[in-house]
């Protein structure tokens, strides 16, 4: 029989992220500080939505590319919030998540060869889709002294007459790190200049800390070349619901609205009708849960400055992502040995990309208990093993 699978396919590496959840998942008694997951229920009257259109026998295929009522209120929510201005007919799209929108704006914009920027640590999806999608990934080594930013000239650095694409995920996962509105002027001339385009994976807009999150495509000459990647998940813990959208010119919506016509057909139409009401009459809801992990972010970051770790302040998502160097063990034996003595999960930075090596993930979005006792096994395996 020949190899039934694909060589590109069995290249690919799995998700780093996984390996330890699905370990804790078997662990009695483990605390798994590891999964990007909001511990906040839906909030009721978003679930309410979702099972009133049940209970109206809504259950029929929309559009494909979504409910005309969710794309008129998504485009309402972010001139609202982030002074975007999007038709919701031509350009914007109703995606499973805001994964499926990443991999389709790849696919709809790659040829082979194509290279695509991808600023390191950074969320697992970008570069195994990429190569999916027949591009070629070029990491950007962020740096833990620049807060894991993008500078103008590591930009300028990465760029040959190949690059097309570059993503940029401000809030960042996993190290939380935030680009203002300055950050993002000072490579914008460089995007336009040089003709790239931008998939802007903005999940977690929503959740900053002292500052308004600012999108790269308010810029002039910005939005004419940018897919905002965007979703429900994060903001509005609706996780399950697997709901989100992509907004961007209307030449590629239309291409990536091809692709999730014939892979998907439509998003759940249960959840495209919760999340009218989530973007409708969600803004409460959104301030309470960014308030609770302000508090939890404040207090963890605390404790692992306490306990010796070095941890600069992120400002954006739910996650930290304190540097272990001085313990001179490597990312993936710090977390294994965490889980294995203390029965703590956390993810290696090295699930980013290499340039994680040396640092952890840590989710604080979990209850204050949870992280009170979860810090106090760290810092025990931490004074056990500190040089």
């Amino acid at each position: 029989m020949r190899n039934p699978l694909s060589k590109t396919v069995v290249d690919i590496k799995p998700s780093g992220i996984r390996k330890f959840f699905d370990i804790v998942s078997e662990m009695k008694d483990a605390i798994s500080l590891g999964v990007g997951e909001p511990d906040f229920d839906t909030p009721w009257h978003i679930r309410e939505e979702g099972i009133y259109s049940l209970e109206k026998g809504k259950t029929f295929y929309t559009s494909n590319a979504g409910l005309k009522e969710l794309k008129i209120e998504i485009c309402n929510y972010l001139k609202r919030r982030f002074d975007l201005e999007y038709d919701y007919n031509k350009e914007t799209l109703i995606t499973v998540g805001g994964s499926e929108a990443i991999d389709i704006a790849l696919r709809a914009m790659l040829e082979p060869g194509d290279e695509v920027l991808i600023p390191q640590p950074c969320y697992v999806s970008y570069h195994p889709c990429t190569i999916l999608a027949g591009g070629v990934p070029v990491v950007i080594e962020l740096k833990g002294e620049n807060e894991f930013k993008l500078t103008k000239e590591q930009l300028l650095e990465s760029i040959t007459d190949k690059t097309k694409v570059l993503i940029l995920a401000y809030p960042n996962n996993p190290t939380g790190a935030i680009m203002n509105y300055d950050d993002l002027k000072a490579i914008v001339d460089v995007i336009i200049d040089k003709d790239i385009i931008v998939i802007s994976d903005e999940i977690y807009s929503e959740l900053t800390y002292g500052s308004k999150h600012v999108s790269i495509a308010s810029f002039p000459g910005m939005k004419e070349r940018t897919i905002v990647i965007n979703g429900f998940s994060k903001s509005y813990a609706m996780t399950g619901w697997r709901l989100g959208y992509a907004v961007g010119p209307a030449i590629v919506i239309e291409q990536m609205t091809k692709i999730h016509q014939f892979a998907i057909m439509c998003a759940p139409t249960t959840s495209q009708y919760a999340g009218i009401e989530a973007v409708k009459n969600g803004d409460v809801d959104v301030e309470f849960m960014r308030d609770a992990y302000d508090k939890r972010r404040r207090y963890v970051i605390h404790a692992l400055r306490n306990m010796g770790l070095e941890c600069f302040e992120p400002f954006g998502a739910f996650y930290v992502f304190p540097c272990i160097k001085s313990l001179g063990m490597t990312s993936e034996e710090f977390a294994t040995k965490l889980l294995q003595e203390e029965k703590v999960a956390v993810v290696p930075g090295t699930a980013f990309g290499d340039c994680g090596e040396g640092y952890l993930r840590i989710s604080y979005a979990y209850s204050i208990e949870n992280l009170k006792i979860a810090l106090e096994r760290i810092e025990r395996f931490v004074t056990k093993y500190k040089k």
